[in-house]
C-alpha cells in the first residue's frame, strides 16, 4: 500500500465513466476523492497532468500510465462467500477467521474488487463446513478490519428453516457492520431443489461432506412448513429493514414468494430461479441480482435462470460475485450487446446505489477514489488498483 499523495493522476486508458467509455481520458485524485475525469488533451484550468508527474502549477503528485487498459471504477460486490472456503480450504483442515479473511480481502483486489460484503452464512450444517460460532469468528474478524485493504462489511446469511440461524440473524440488527441480510430457504422441493436428491447432490459436494448427513439436513429442512418459513421471512424481513439493514431475498422460483417478501421490507431479490419471479421483482420496482459466474458460463450451473437470458429481458440489475470474485470482473467483458459504460454499472454504481453507498461506484467528481486499471486482454486483469486515494494493488505484465 503507498501512502496517499496530494494528486493521483490515472490517463491513457479507455475511461469508464457513467455516461460512456472515454477513450484517452485522465482521472485526478486528491487526497480520497476524485476531482476530475475529462479527455487528456486539455488546454484550460491548471489540472493538465504532463509525464512528469505534475500538474500545471507546479504541485507533485504520482501519475500511473493506464495506456492501452481499461479504467473502471472499484468493483463493488454485495455477494461473495468465498471466504468460507479460505476458511476450510480442505475436509478437517480450518484457517483462522482473520487469516481467511486476509487471504479474501486480498484476492478480491486481485479481482476488482474495492467494496466486499463477505457473505457469511450464519446456520449449523456440518456437512457444508458452517457453523453459528464460526460465522461469529468471521463477523468479528471484519468488524475489527486488521490487515484489511479493501472496505469490508457483512452481508449476513439466514437459513429460515433453521431456528438458532433466524434467532441468531434477528440479534445482527445491533451489529454496524451488518448493511445485508439475505433470506434463504434451502431445503428439497423449494427454489433450485426440485427434490431430496437434487438437495443431496449439492450439499455432498467433494468437500467431505457425506451424503448421509446431506440426506438428514434434507429431511430436516423439508419438514419445516412452507407457513412457518413465510412467517419467518416476514418477521425478519420486517425486523432487519426497521434497522436500516437492506433486505434480499434468495433462490425465488414462485411469483408469490416474491411478492410476500416485498411486501415485508425485502428489498432485493438474489438469484432468482425463475425469469417470472424476476419478472415480478423488476414489475415491483425492486433491485434484481444475478450471479457474474452465470454469465461468465454462459448458463446457470445447475439449470436455473440464464443471467444472459435475464440481462436480455432486462430484469437484472446487478451482479455478484457469488463464490468466484474473477468473475465479477469478467462480466464486465462480456459482449451483451450493451454499451461498455452499462456492463460496468452492473458491478460498481448498480450494487454502490442499492446498498446505499451514494459515494463510489463512478469515476465521477466527488467521488471516493476507488479505482482499478484492467489489462482486458487475453484475460482481464488488474493492473493496478487505488482505494481511497492510495494505490493498494499492483500487478506487472
Amino acid at each position: 500500500m503507498s501512502e496517499r499523495t496530494e494528486r493521483l493522476v490515472v490517463e491513457g486508458g479507455t475511461v469508464v465513466t457513467p455516461e460512456a467509455a472515454l477513450d484517452g481520458g485522465r482521472v485526478v485524485v486528491d487526497g480520497d476523492r476524485i476531482v476530475a475525469v475529462e479527455p487528456t488533451e486539455r488546454t484550460d484550468g491548471d489540472d493538465r497532468a504532463t509525464t512528469g508527474g505534475k500538474r500545471d502549477g507546479g504541485s507533485t503528485g504520482r501519475h500511473l500510465d493506464a495506456t492501452g487498459e481499461v479504467v473502471l471504477p472499484g468493483l463493488v460486490d454485495l455477494h461473495g462467500d468465498e471466504v468460507e472456503r479460505y476458511r476450510f480450504p480442505r475436509s478437517g483442515e480450518r484457517v483462522d477467521a482473520a487469516t481467511a479473511l486476509a487471504t479474501a480481502d486480498r484476492l478480491a483486489l486481485a479481482a476488482g474488487v474495492t467494496t466486499k460484503f463477505d457473505a457469511i452464512a450464519f446456520e449449523d450444517a456440518p456437512e457444508k463446513n458452517r457453523s453459528i460460532e464460526g460465522a461469529t469468528e468471521l463477523l468479528e474478524a471484519v468488524a475489527t478490519g486488521a490487515d484489511l485493504v479493501a472496505d469490508h462489511r457483512v452481508h449476513a446469511r439466514c437459513e429460515v428453516t433453521d431456528p438458532a440461524s433466524v434467532a441468531v440473524v434477528g440479534d445482527l440488527v445491533e451489529r454496524p457492520v451488518v448493511d445485508i441480510a439475505s433470506l434463504m430457504a434451502h431445503a428439497p422441493g423449494r427454489g433450485q431443489f426440485e427434490d431430496e436428491e437434487a438437495f443431496a447432490s449439492r450439499y455432498a459436494d467433494g468437500r467431505g461432506a457425506a451424503a448421509d448427513e446431506a440426506a438428514r439436513a434434507g429431511t430436516e429442512r423439508r419438514a419445516v412448513s412452507e407457513t412457518t418459513v413465510r412467517e419467518r421471512v416476514a418477521d425478519l424481513a420486517e425486523e432487519l429493514s426497521a434497522a436500516d439493514v437492506l433486505v434480499a431475498s434468495h433462490d425465488d422460483a414462485d411469483p408469490a414468494a416474491v411478492e410476500h417478501a416485498l411486501d415485508h421490507g425485502v428489498d432485493l431479490c438474489e438469484y432468482p430461479v425463475s425469469i417470472a419471479a424476476a419478472r415480478r421483482a423488476n414489475e415491483r420496482g425492486a433491485a434484481t441480482a444475478m450471479g457474474a459466474p452465470n454469465l461468465v458460463r454462459g448458463g446457470s450451473l445447475w439449470g436455473n435462470l440464464d443471467a444472459r437470458e435475464a440481462i436480455d429481458a432486462g430484469v437484472v440489475d446487478l451482479l455478484c460475485s457469488d463464490y468466484r470474485p474473477q468473475a465479477l470482473l469478467a462480466s464486465v467483458f462480456v459482449d451483451t450487446g450493451e454499451p461498455l459504460a452499462r456492463r460496468a454499472a452492473r458491478v460498481t454504481s448498480e450494487p454502490a446505489r442499492v446498498a446505499g453507498l451514494d459515494d463510489r461506484g463512478k469515476l465521477a467528481p466527488g467521488a471516493r477514489a476507488d479505482l482499478v486499471a484492467v489489462d482486458p486482454d487475453p484475460v482481464p486483469t488488474v493492473t493496478r488498483a487505488v482505494v481511497a486515494g492510495r494505490e493498494v494493488y499492483r500487478c506487472g505484465r
